[in-house]
């Protein structure tokens, strides 16, 4: 069992910024993709970034805005220059997960709220 947890949504101005934190726990021997999601009111579920690696991927809307960074089983998104599109409800994802109890997939946090006010 593998368990996600977030931490530092909140309410912020447009043109603020935030930094969102996930650290995963269990019995994890290794965990090879990190990344958030996001999804809005009305809206589907959305990539935000994921890390693989070396290996980054950003949506086009958050490029240049959002970074993401990771330190073993904590992965982090720096939100900056933050616009009021961008208020959602913020998902970590971890994928591909070896544990002592055999591999695991897909795993989702409860979400943290961001929201961005114009």
């Amino acid at each position: 069992q593998v368990r996600l947890v977030e931490s530092g949504g909140g309410l912020v101005q447009a043109g603020g910024s935030l930094r969102l934190s996930c650290t995963a726990s269990g019995n994890i021997l290794r965990l090879y993709v990190m990344g958030w999601y996001r999804e809005a009111p009305g809206k589907e579920r959305e990539l935000v970034a994921t890390k693989e690696g070396s290996t980054i991927t950003y949506a086009d809307s958050v490029k240049g805005r959002f970074t993401i960074s990771r330190d073993k089983y904590t992965v982090f998104l720096q939100m900056d220059s933050l616009e009021p599109e961008d208020t959602a409800l913020y998902y970590c994802h971890a994928d591909r997960i070896a544990t002592s109890a055999g591999p695991l997939w897909n795993q989702w946090g409860p979400g943290t709220q961001v929201t961005v006010s114009s």
